[in-house]
């Protein structure tokens, strides 16, 4: 089975040892990404683009994720967010958890993670 490794540039890859998601037997698998901003909107917008990037250099899309999991240091924040997300994902809705938690850096207000199916 080959492995595909896509990386991000983005600063804790090298730092922590991982890359921004990983293609391997017909699987996306889309590291926890972070955005950048000062709202938890601006944030999660950010995150979604980096994602996308990432299933995009895999070969898929929004469209082709089956799983989806957010984590936020504070749930109130999640629903500024849902249209966001339903514009992402709401012609094809993952199966989807929020998770409150702290985050790597407490300037980070969401974190999410995604796996994909590769289109046959």
């Amino acid at each position: 089975m080959t492995i595909q490794r896509i990386s991000s540039g983005g600063t804790y890859e090298p730092q922590i040892g991982y890359c921004r998601a990983v293609v391997a037997g017909g699987w996306v698998h889309v590291a926890g990404t972070t955005g950048q901003g000062e709202t938890v909107v601006e944030q999660c917008a950010s995150a979604l683009t980096t994602i996308e990037a990432a299933l995009t250099k895999a070969g898929c899309g929004f469209s082709d994720v089956v799983r989806v999991t957010y984590m936020l240091p504070d749930r109130a924040e999640f629903e500024p967010c849902w249209p966001l997300l339903v514009e992402a994902f709401g012609a094809a809705p993952p199966a989807a958890t929020m998770i409150e938690c702290g985050l790597i850096d407490p300037g980070f207000r969401i974190e999410i993670e995604v796996t994909a199916l590769l289109p046959e």
